[in-house]
Formats: C-alpha cells, sequence, structure tokens
C-alpha cells in the first residue's frame, strides 16, 4: 500500500505503525523521498488533528520523521520521542538522540551523541561531536560510547575501501 493510501477504518494508531514499518523498510532499499515526504506529512496532518496521544503512538511519529528532510521534521521527532519517553516507551530515549544529533547537523553544528554516521568527500564519518558529553550521558540515550560508535564507522569505512 502506498503512503498516501490508508484503509477507510484505520485508526491514528494503526496507521502510525504501518508508516513506521515503511519508514524502517524503506531504510534497507534505495529511499525513495517522495513517500518519505509523505509519511511526514501524514504524521504531521494527525499531530495538528490531536490524535497523537499514546506512548506507542508518539514512538512512532517520532521514528517516521526521524527520517525527514526538514528541520522542523527533526524538532518534532525529538518532541514526540521525548513525550513517548515521558508516557513510558523505553525505546524513545534512542530516537530523542537521533532526532537532536540530525536537528545539529541540520543547523551545521555539532552531534551531541554522536549517532549519525555521514560520509564527506567519500569518507565515513561521524563529523564534529560535541566534546563535553560524556559516554554516561550517551549511556542515559540508549546510545553506545563514542569509541563504539567510531569503530562503526571504521568498519563502513573498511566495506567501502574493500
Amino acid at each position: 500500500m502506498e503512503a498516501d493510501e490508508q484503509p477507510f477504518d484505520e485508526d491514528p494508531g494503526t496507521e502510525l505503525a504501518r508508516l513506521a514499518q515503511e519508514t524502517i523498510e524503506a531504510q534497507s532499499e534505495t529511499p525513495d523521498p517522495a513517500q518519505s515526504r509523505i509519511r511526514c506529512q501524514r504524521v504531521v496532518d494527525l499531530y495538528a488533528r490531536g490524535v497523537i496521544q499514546e506512548a506507542r503512538d508518539n514512538f512512532h511519529a517520532a521514528l517516521i520523521l526521524l527520517y525527514g528532510e526538514l528541520q522542523s521534521h527533526f524538532e518534532l521527532a525529538r518532541m514526540f520521542a521525548r513525550r513517548a519517553a515521558a508516557l513510558g516507551d523505553g525505546r524513545a530515549w534512542t530516537v530523542q538522540a537521533m532526532a537532536w544529533d540530525r536537528l545539529l547537523i541540520a543547523l551545521r553544528k555539532p552531534q551531541r551523541f554522536g549517532t549519525q554516521i555521514i560520509k564527506k568527500g567519500g569518507v565515513w564519518t561521524l563529523g564534529e561531536v560535541e566534546p563535553t558529553i560524556s559516554d554516561t550521558e550517551r549511556a542515559l540515550y540508549g546510545v553506545p560510547p563514542l569509541y563504539v560508535q567510531q569503530q562503526r564507522v571504521d568498519q563502513l569505512q573498511r566495506q567501502d575501501d574493500e
């Protein structure tokens, strides 16, 4: 089913879960920016209607917007993740850290947690990461220590170099 087609009787929670699953599946393929925009806009529409209330729905909304394109998507993703965490969804802490880092990168600032691996000039990197954030604080958000993130970067680079 295309992201802009919704079943007649699909409730918002079911729709958000479906859109989140589509978002995750899209990451294993060549991403389709048009479909991502449709999914993100649908989350914004549901938010405007005030129907994103449950922890699970907030988590799914955050996950969808995490893969958006706009600073506003990352800001909303972070807000939804905070709400989901406050409502008891422990998975949301990591999504909150990821959304925060994506927002900072979009603003051309150092990442806070080092969750985003980016490619610059053909080389994988974490880019600049805020040096005052400790691995203990990262752990509170469910983010691995910075050296583990760097190992992931190095692994990606080795794969590219082969």
